[in-house]
């Protein structure tokens, strides 16, 4: 099992032990989350968007609107909590399901 630890705006990449593995982002994150298999990361930049990356790091999709404040994995799915205070729920490819 890895940790995703924010250091500086980068997303590092850690093996339980604390080593390493690799750092992904753009220096930009406010969060950061595993889907349930670990072979995707949910990022929350400052923008307020959520960038899919892979575990190397590739850039898959952005999805939201600008106003996302934190994102977390249900699933297949990703709920974005807004500075609204609501919740959307949205698929991987980002299209939304619903709001909370």
């Amino acid at each position: 099992m890895n940790i995703l630890q924010i250091k500086s705006g980068k997303v590092e990449i850690r093996k339980d032990n604390g080593t390493l593995i690799r750092t992904i982002g753009n220096g930009d994150a406010i969060s950061a989350d595993f889907n349930s298999d670990q072979s995707m990361v949910a990022i929350t930049i400052v923008k307020g968007k959520v960038e899919i990356r892979k575990e190397n790091g590739t850039l898959i999709r952005t999805i939201g609107n600008g106003d996302a404040t934190n994102a977390r994995w249900y699933g297949s799915d990703i709920a974005l909590t807004t500075n609204k205070g609501k919740t959307d729920l949205r698929k991987e490819n980002g299209t939304l399901i619903r709001t909370l």
